[in-house]
C-alpha cells in the first residue's frame, strides 16, 4: 500500500502534466479535490511565468479561494457560453474513461461544468484506476423533501444506500441544500443502466456516474511514470 507521501508525490506529477496543457486565453474549468489542489498550485506557477486565462470557473469554494489567493479572477459558469477545458480529479476511472465522482460532495456542480466544456481531463494516481467501476460508494444527490422515499426505493432495489453524514453524525448538506445518498453496491453491474435509472428517479438531483464525459486521463504511477489515456 502506498504511503500518503508517495501518493501525494504521484498526484503532484499528474497535476503538473495537466497544468502544462493549459494555454493563455483558455476558458478553463477547475474541479476540486486533493489532486486538483496540486494542479492549482502548478497553475499559479505558470501564471507567474505569464499565463493569462480568458476565464476561470471552478466547482467548489475551496478551489475558488485557492485560485483567488494565487491571483486568478474566478467567474461563474453562467458568465460563459462554454469552457474550452475542464481539469478535475476522479474517485474511480475505468478502461473506457468512465468514472465515479462526487466523493467530496460537489457532484452536481462538477457535472454541470464538465458537460459545458469542450474537453475534459481527469488527473489521478494509479490507485483510482479500475477495470470495472466500483470500489467506491456512488453518490446520489437528492432533494430533502423526498429523501426518505428515495432512500427506501434504493433499498428495495438492492442498491445498499446510506445517507452521507458529517463528523457530528448529522446529514451532510450539499452546496445546494440537498442530501447525499451513497450507494454501496460493488461493483456496479451496469453503469449505463444504473445511470438511466437514477436519471429517471423523481427526487434525484444528480448522481456521480460520469459516463462519456472525459476525453483524457492523466495517470501518475508509483514507478514515477506518467500515463496518458485518451478516449477512442
Amino acid at each position: 500500500m502506498l504511503s500518503e507521501v508517495d501518493q501525494n508525490t504521484m498526484k503532484e506529477k499528474a497535476a503538473q502534466r495537466a497544468a502544462d496543457t493549459v494555454w493563455s486565453g483558455m476558458r478553463l474549468g477547475v474541479g476540486t479535490g486533493s489532486t486538483v489542489k496540486f494542479f492549482i498550485d502548478a497553475l499559479g506557477k505558470r501564471r507567474k511565468e505569464g499565463l493569462a486565462l480568458g476565464a476561470v470557473v471552478t466547482t467548489s469554494d475551496r478551489s475558488r479561494q485557492q485560485l483567488e489567493n494565487l491571483g486568478f479572477t474566478v467567474g461563474e459558469l453562467s458568465d460563459v457560453e462554454h469552457l474550452d477545458l475542464t481539469i478535475d480529479g476522479a474517485d474511480r476511472v475505468d478502461s473506457h474513461l468512465d468514472g465515479i465522482k462526487g466523493g467530496g460532495g460537489a457532484l452536481t456542480m462538477e457535472k454541470n461544468v464538465a458537460v459545458h466544456s469542450l474537453h475534459n481531463t481527469w488527473i489521478v494516481d494509479e490507485s483510482k484506476v479500475v477495470d470495472h467501476l466500483g470500489g467506491f460508494p456512488l453518490p446520489v444527490e437528492v432533494l430533502p423533501i423526498s429523501a426518505k422515499q428515495v432512500f427506501n426505493q434504493f433499498a428495495d432495489e438492492g442498491l445498499l444506500p446510506r445517507f452521507r453524514t458529517t463528523d457530528t453524525n448529522e446529514r451532510y448538506v450539499t452546496h445546494y441544500g440537498n442530501f447525499i445518498i451513497d450507494l454501496y453496491i460493488d461493483p456496479l453491474p451496469a453503469p449505463r443502466g444504473l445511470a438511466s435509472y437514477l436519471d429517471s428517479t423523481v427526487g434525484v438531483v444528480e448522481h456521480g456516474l460520469f459516463l462519456g464525459i472525459c476525453d483524457t486521463v492523466i495517470i501518475a504511477h508509483e514507478d514515477n511514470t506518467i500515463e496518458i489515456k485518451k478516449r477512442q
